[in-house]
């Protein structure tokens, strides 16, 4: 069994008054699914005396110990219970009991970002850089925490009430001190190419990643999209734009696709680049401001 050294298998809450919270399922009304995952299910969630909505995910802990990933399931925890930023979905707690681990999350009720680029077949560029600019700032606020997430995808960002994105998913993330790794995670199509010939990475992989999002979101598809893995690998950085991708986030793009990693735009770089300053909407002031300090 996990040794999560919480023998009642409820996990403390401090509250404001000095009082510990006692957390177990009995303590929320449990709705609809909200999505289902490899070890586990997400419900929408109410908590019976607050009321407060939030996102409840049950995980198994018979799946995590059969798949050896109980550390990355630790990991998770660990780097969301630090991290507060509107563009990053919020973790509140945790609790278990013999069987599963829940996880107690934001509610997102704009859903999966992958699941609406799959309604609209691609967005404009309003939507386009408005997404670009809220994960960039997300990501510089992680960076600077010493946080490299090395997983972005449509399917782990969400989208809040004001159809804000929500940064998801932390499980392939890494609290790095030194901010460089060697070890091969994430999805093919977003794979930087240092992580696919396995040479040590930094936070540059999340750049890239977001030069994968912006050209996915414009045009529907990855630009390194293919049949298998291998056909993955050798598309990328040989791909071409379609006609009709403004100047302006072609000239972005590429320069966050850069094979080499110190050649890519810097995050900072990417918020004032000039498509980005002219279509972005975005919801919440910047953060990243404060990260710098």
């Amino acid at each position: 069994m996990l040794g999560w050294g919480l023998g009642s298998g409820r996990h403390l809450n401090q509250r404001g008054n000095g009082e510990q919270k006692m957390w177990c399922i009995d303590d929320f009304e449990i709705g609809r699914p909200l999505g289902k995952g490899r070890f586990g299910t997400v419900y929408l969630a109410r908590e019976q005396n607050t009321h407060f909505i939030l996102a409840l995910k049950v995980i198994f802990k018979s799946a995590l110990e059969k798949s050896q990933l109980e550390h990355q399931l630790r990991r998770e925890i660990e780097i969301l219970s630090h991290l507060r930023h509107p563009n990053i979905l919020r973790f509140y707690n945790y609790f278990h009991d013999r069987t599963r681990i829940y996880l107690m999350l934001e509610y997102a009720p704009g859903g999966e970002l992958y699941k609406e680029l799959q309604k609209h077949e691609h967005f404009e560029e309003t939507r386009t850089a408005t997404y670009v600019e809220e994960i960039s700032d997300a990501l510089i606020y992680c960076h600077a925490q010493k946080v490299i997430h090395r997983d972005i995808k449509p399917e782990n960002l969400l989208l809040g009430l004001k159809g804000e994105l929500k940064l998801a998913d932390f499980g392939w993330s890494v609290h790095a001190p030194s901010l460089r790794r060697t070890t091969f995670c994430g999805t093919t199509d977003y794979l930087a190419p240092e992580m696919i010939d396995g040479r040590t990475h930094d936070e540059n992989v999340d750049v890239w990643c977001v030069g994968v999002l912006c050209f996915e979101c414009l045009v529907g598809y990855a630009p390194f999209e293919a049949p298998t893995r291998n056909e993955t690998y050798k598309r990328i950085v040989k791909f071409t734009f379609p006609t009709w991708v403004p100047d302006g986030a072609k000239d972005l793009i590429s320069k966050t696709l850069k094979r080499t990693p110190s050649l890519r735009l810097s995050l900072k770089e990417i918020i004032k680049h000039p498509w980005v300053k002219k279509n972005s909407r975005r919801i919440f002031p910047p953060v990243y401001k404060a990260a710098e300090q």
